[in-house]
């Protein structure tokens, strides 16, 4: 380097505008001697010591630029500097003395899109590079000018410590001497119009409590796990075969704390949760939970929907260590653990992704693609390969590191079309002309497959609400891969019956109908989620119509409804009892209430469902099949009555269901059955136990041979009012 590219070199590290700051920076052969540069604005002077005994080798001279010290050595000899600052003494090791630290195969795979393994090599990684303990710092802008990482052990100041840049990858990276766990740092980013707002670390493994946005260096998580027998049962898992009974909750609300200066409480945090959540959750019989999104996200309204941190579990309930102890005492406990996750869309804040080195990175540049009007965020250019790996190494971040047990992707309708929400003359068509996001729809299947492959047992779950066809087949068959997809028709049409006056659901009766038309041919999930019970749709218990008997009557009967249908079965926290109020991320659930005998009926239906639904193989072990269902009574609309019948394999005792829609006792009822002799009721959801009016068959009653609904024998049963009676042949 001559002396005038050395002089413009200099100014432009004294401007913070220095692209490539190693090639001035650190030890260079000039000459035949070693010169060491290090830029130090605002320090008073520089000593170089001797890294072997820390004898003092020289003092460093000032010159070229305020804050610029040199000193030339004969020859090349390890380090240290000491840095005299005006409130103190600093000694650390140089980090321009080091080589570069990520290594060409990391880089390749993730320009490829392919690096699994993100979150153990990009962001803030605990490392030591020769004997000397630090943290490397790596990070994508491809068109920044300059990239610094800052941090209070720089005093936040961008010129202390920019980073090397590998081209054509655009991956910044620096390794930093001697910091530790817990420092709190972010990015600085000189763009193509100048600085842009500090940014959080995309890949961070921790971050700071909101309000506060800054992302934290994180220790590895080297958690003793305590799950084995949990894993290799899930590993040879048949999901679709199995009782699968999801309790959906969010868990900032699901309870709080007590607190003196707080007559709300305050949120648990991840071992407290554990302490009282997994014994309710065992009491009630639910084979999962699922959270909803617990990934870092800056506001709290949106219940976790808009994250930022991809890699990093929220601080607002403990550090990454306690979130894997949730998880471990939820296996130990025999409960399964699912993550509401978000590969669709992300917030606009300042301090995250959003035109992340001044270009749209991670988005599309084009609002038509790369803005989603309904929710203010940026859409995932998930058709860049940068981007594309980025999700999926999150996905398997959560799996591999954490031991979840599945991922409920949101919004994949909204991925999977161009035109989704969007008015004519608002979207931009694919490369032939059509309305399907072809990225995406890659993405989803490659996600699947790679989950598949790399984390046997795991659950996909899609919340798609369109009739796209083949969400939950697999791949090689042309679907996208799934294995479970939320029955949103289903559940529309059911709580608009059941929200129906008995007095009018004869002119509705085709919307609990409508659903068995086509319930095999996706493996599909009922779900009663929190969307349900916000914005003004009221609770699920306020939806029933008529009085207070009748709601809860109302109820119970939807309840017994569900858990007989085929499907996989989700239903959100606080739904099991009875709220009365729609659901407040800011406060606890009305615990209250449990003291009142309707609201304790209630639950204990629900435990009693779950029961029977995972003993009862005829009610889980075909639900992908039509042979795992036989409609007895579909058309007594004027009654507003169903019977249907849920089978198993073979040998498998069959069940009978019947369902009464309203309040009418109907006495002397004939049900066609399959089977003679002696059939006994397993649950009548109008059962005293309930808090119902005991009415309708209980016991055993005796098949009569008389012939009914194609059957050669029938049982007369006596149906009890707004209620359900499910029966199984005697012994």
């Amino acid at each position: 380097m001559n002396s005038n590219d050395q002089q413009a070199a200099i100014e432009a590290l004294e401007r913070a505008e220095h692209g490539d700051p190693f090639a001035l920076l650190g030890p260079h052969k000039e000459g035949g001697a070693t010169v060491v540069r290090t830029y130090q604005p605002g320090a008073l002077g520089v000593e170089l010591m001797d890294a072997e005994n820390g004898e003092l080798i020289g003092e460093m001279h000032s010159g070229g630029a305020a804050g610029l010290f040199s000193l030339g050595l004969p020859e090349p000899r390890r380090y240290l500097l000491r840095i005299h600052w005006p409130g103190g003494v600093q000694e650390t090791e140089d980090p321009y003395a080091f080589g570069p630290q990520l290594g060409e195969m990391d880089i390749y795979l993730f320009s490829e899109g392919n690096h699994r393994e993100l979150g153990n090599v990009f962001g803030a990684q605990l490392t030591e590079v020769d004997g000397v303990s630090g943290v490397r710092f790596s990070v994508w802008a491809p068109n920044a000018r300059r990239v610094s990482v800052v941090g209070s052990f720089n005093s936040w100041d961008g010129r202390r410590h920019p980073m090397r840049l590998h081209q054509p990858a655009g991956v910044w990276e620096i390794f930093i001497p001697r910091l530790g766990p817990g420092e709190v740092y972010k990015y600085e980013i000189l763009g193509q119009h100048g600085l842009l707002p500090l940014r959080a670390d995309p890949i961070a493994l921790a971050a700071q409590m909101p309000p506060e946005t800054g992302s934290v260096v994180a220790s590895p998580l080297r958690f003793k796990w305590h799950d084995d027998d949990w894993m290799q049962r899930r590993n040879t898992a048949r999901p679709h075969k199995e009782p699968l009974s999801i309790y959906e909750l969010h868990a900032g609300s699901w309870r709080h704390r007590a607190d003196d200066e707080s007559a709300e409480g305050v949120q648990m945090n991840w071992q407290e949760l554990a302490a009282e959540l997994i014994p309710y959750v065992q009491e009630l019989g639910f084979s999962h939970i699922e959270l909803l999104p617990i990934m870092e996200h800056p506001f709290g309204g949106s219940w976790g929907y808009q994250p930022l941190s991809q890699f990093a579990p929220t601080a607002r309930y403990g550090s990454p260590h306690d979130f894997a102890g949730f998880v471990d005492a939820c296996h130990q406990a025999g409960i399964g653990v699912i993550l509401d996750w978000v590969p669709a869309h992300f917030p606009n804040d300042e301090h995250g992704l959003a035109r992340f080195d001044d270009t749209a990175l991670y988005e599309y540049e084009h609002p038509f693609e790369g803005y989603h009007q309904d929710w203010n965020t940026c859409i995932y250019n998930l058709g860049r390969n940068e981007v594309h790996g980025f999700m999926i190494a999150s996905a398997l971040h959560w799996f591999k590191t954490y031991h979840v047990d599945g991922l409920r992707v949101d919004a994949v309708a909204s991925m999977l079309y161009r035109d989704y929400s969007r008015k004519a003359g608002e979207w931009i068509p694919n490369r032939h002309g059509g309305r399907e996001n072809l990225e995406a729809i890659d993405f989803l299947r490659h996600l699947n497959d790679v989950v598949g492959s790399d984390v046997p047992g795991a659950l996909m779950i899609a919340e798609e609400s369109t009739a796209w066809p083949g969400v939950s087949r697999p791949t090689r068959e042309g679907g996208l891969g799934f294995d479970f997809k939320w029955n949103m028709g289903w559940m529309h049409d059911s709580l608009s019956y059941v929200s129906q006056d008995p007095m009018y659901r004869s002119h509705h009766h085709h919307e609990l109908t409508f659903g068995l038309l086509y319930a095999f041919s996706e493996h599909f999930m009922l779900p009663i989620s929190h969307d349900e019970v916000v914005h003004g749709k009221k609770s699920l218990l306020d939806k029933m119509p008529g009085d207070r008997w009748q709601k809860f009557a109302n109820l119970r009967l939807y309840f017994s409804f569900m858990w007989s249908h085929p499907g996989k079965k989700l239903l959100f926290m606080g739904c099991e009892f009875g709220q009365w109020r729609e659901w407040n991320h800011d406060a606890q659930l009305d615990w209250y209430l449990l003291q009142y005998a309707e609201h304790q009926g209630l639950k204990t239906l629900l435990q009693d469902l779950n029961a029977i639904y995972r003993q009862e193989l005829a009610l889980h072990q075909l639900d992908e099949s039509e042979a795992g269902f036989e409609w007895l009574i579909g058309d007594d609309w004027t009654n507003s009555v169903f019977a249907w019948l849920r089978k198993g394999e073979e040998e498998t005792q069959p069940l009978l269901v019947v369902h009464n829609f309203t309040p009418t006792p109907r006495g002397s009822y004939r049900v066609g059955v399959p089977v003679a002799g002696d059939w006994e009721v397993l649950l009548n959801s109008d059962a005293e136990r309930y808090q119902g009016s005991a009415a309708g068959t209980h016991g055993r009653i005796a098949a009569e041979e008389k012939e009914a609904h194609g059957k050669l024998q029938s049982l007369m049963l006596d149906l009890p009012p707004l209620a359900t009676l499910i029966l199984k042949p005697a012994g």
